[in-house]
């Protein structure tokens, strides 16, 4: 499509990369059909097409956007299903980020709905700020219905989210017995760390188990990937380049990590594109080398027992790990290969939680959540297993049954506890 951008605009990187996509969108419509809030409104507005259309009006005018234009780019899921599914070729993250940013740099919001986001910004990437707030939510929940609309939704989302725990301290190095077959850095977050620290913890065990010497790495607390969906460039880069310079420092010895591993795939996504958002060939190269664990594991021979055996599983493929990552095949083989019997629900949309998604965009979300959880308890599963936190805790909070990390169930399997 034809794009009407002056000189001047593309001396910036990522408006020059946004423009190239604009320019690469034929509006075919294809991507359409797999949009979860096309599918769910009917409205073209609210599927790729059209805000693709909203966007480029937007970055080539400059403009503060208006509330219509604010409203259908927020209810975007950043799933990325439309890059999945699109024959051109769209890296339609590279025009829905910059819009973000562009929206919150020029957007007049109403004062509920700024402070809601700004807190969010704020607080969820800072485990210590996290904790105390997320029991005070649990605990104020009940009374949500006396607090501002767009403040009714984080508490009653705190109630609903597993309780606060503190896991156990882990070593910053942890070698296996023998020599290590690799050296790996293990991405530690920020809200997994507070809801669910096991994860961590079993990702550990795994990887040393099966020889792998696991150094963890966390910069600041976080990789700034919450900021990033929230439009808050100058916090997201903050965390990304310190995350970048904790990965270095554990490099200077001369001995670069073979991979950088992540148990959230969320954070996976963000981070193997650090390159690009802080145009910078140190941060490309961390990219380059970030993988999910259960894609790092696929090519290991790992120690199987038999308790496990036959346990029916409900696999959800986060939108992450699928569209982003790009590598959601390797958890349900290694799950099969292990010999737990793995389902995948009919169903392969998004789950609604999309970082804090169901908490700015409830209603969707809330619609999303329950399909979801319909179709994988349709599969009569013992355990459901993903590959994010933030989807682990969506849809736990729609079923009755355990909702668990692919990791857990890989460790389970290979001689650790059961989940």
């Amino acid at each position: 499509m034809r794009t009407n951008f002056t000189p001047a605009q593309l001396e910036d990187p990522q408006l020059a990369a946004a423009e190239k996509q604009l320019r690469a969108c034929v509006h075919c419509g294809i991507c359409t059909a797999t949009c979860p809030t096309y599918t769910l409104l009917g409205d073209e507005l609210d599927g790729p097409r059209g805000r693709i259309q909203l966007i480029q009006h937007m970055l080539e005018t400059d403009a503060v956007p208006s509330a219509k234009v604010v409203t259908h780019i927020d209810r975007c899921l950043s799933c990325l299903a439309c890059v999945s599914a699109c024959p051109s070729g769209v890296n339609y993250p590279r025009l829905i980020d910059k819009a973000r940013e562009h929206i919150e740099r020029k957007a007049q919001r109403p004062w509920a709905r700024r402070l809601l986001r700004k807190a969010l910004g704020q607080v969820l990437p800072h485990r210590e700020l996290l904790r105390p707030l997320l029991m005070l939510g649990r605990i104020g929940a009940p009374f949500a219905a006396l607090l501002p609309e767009a403040l009714r939704a984080p508490a009653r989302l705190a109630a609903r989210l597993p309780k606060a725990e503190r896991g156990t301290p882990i070593a910053k190095v942890s070698r296996p017995s023998g020599t290590p077959v690799g050296r790996v850095a293990l991405h530690v977050g920020c809200v997994q760390e507070v809801v669910a620290p096991r994860i961590t913890r079993a990702a550990v065990r795994v990887l040393v188990r099966h020889g792998f010497e696991v150094t963890t790495v966390e910069g600041d607390g976080c990789c700034g990937a919450l900021n990033h969906h929230l439009g808050q460039a100058a916090e997201a880069h903050t965390h990304a380049k310190a995350l970048v310079a904790d990965i270095a420092k554990h490099e200077d010895d001369g001995k670069p990590f073979d991979a950088i591993v992540t148990t959230a795939s969320g954070c996976g996504a963000v981070v193997r594109d650090i390159g690009f958002q802080l145009n910078d060939e140190r941060g490309a190269a961390v990219g380059a080398r970030t993988r999910d664990i259960a894609d790092l594991l696929r090519g290991v021979p790992l120690k199987t027992g038999r308790a496990h055996r036959f346990t029916r599983v409900a696999y959800h493929a986060a939108c992450s790990l699928t569209h982003g990552m790009k590598q959601a095949a390797a958890a349900p083989q290694i799950l099969r290969t292990l010999g737990f019997d793995v389902v995948e629900p009919r169903d392969t949309q998004c789950c609604g939680s999309a970082g804090v998604y169901n908490v700015l965009e409830p209603a969707i979300a809330d619609r999303l959540q329950q399909r979801k959880a319909a179709t994988l308890m349709e599969t009569q599963p013992k355990y459901i297993a993903t590959g994010n936190i933030g989807c682990l805790a969506q849809i736990a909070a729609a079923v009755q049954l355990p909702v668990v990390h692919t990791i857990e169930l890989i460790d389970w399997a290979t001689g650790g506890p059961k989940p």
